[in-house]
């Protein structure tokens, strides 16, 4: 079951981490990065942050999240994992298909490191499309991907 995480309570925003731990390792050492910024990141920062976590929960565990902000038409992934006891079950798959279709926009944005081709192979099956490569400060290089949602017109 997908729910909205209410990422402010002090023991959701600790799941999270928990989850962001354990998956954000895992990505690093598969990328081979040795900071990986993404597990820097506090409990504190989780509680406080300015966007949006959905969880996916499998026997009342939380298997999974997906964090997004909405900026103006656009919806940004801002970070996607799941927990490695559930790998391979399809939970970023049911996440990706829950934000985009629940959400309002134009354009959904995820980046992701250039080497990490399962999740450029999962976005991919989803629909998006990469628009942009680059290496930022930390220096793991980077790809940016995108999908439009289709505009509908109505005829009267």
């Amino acid at each position: 079951m997908i729910k909205k995480l209410e990422h402010s309570n002090e023991e959701l925003a600790r799941q999270i981490y928990k989850v962001f731990q354990r998956s954000y390792k895992i990505e690093a050492e598969l990328i081979g990065a040795h900071e990986f910024p993404p597990l820097s990141r506090s409990i504190h920062g989780i509680k406080n942050a300015n966007t949006f976590f959905n969880g996916l929960y499998e026997a009342d565990r939380l298997a999974g999240v997906i964090e997004v902000a909405i900026r103006g038409e656009h919806l940004e992934i801002d970070s996607l994992t799941v927990d490695p006891t559930y790998f391979k079950k399809g939970i970023g798959s049911q996440l990706i298909n829950y934000v985009l279709t629940q959400f309002e926009y134009t354009t959904a944005i995820v980046e992701t490191a250039v080497v990490n081709e399962l999740a450029i192979n999962l976005y991919k099956k989803h629909g998006f499309v990469v628009f942009k490569q680059w290496t930022p400060s930390h220096g793991i290089p980077k790809v940016a991907m995108s999908i439009q949602r289709p505009i509908i017109h109505l005829s009267h």
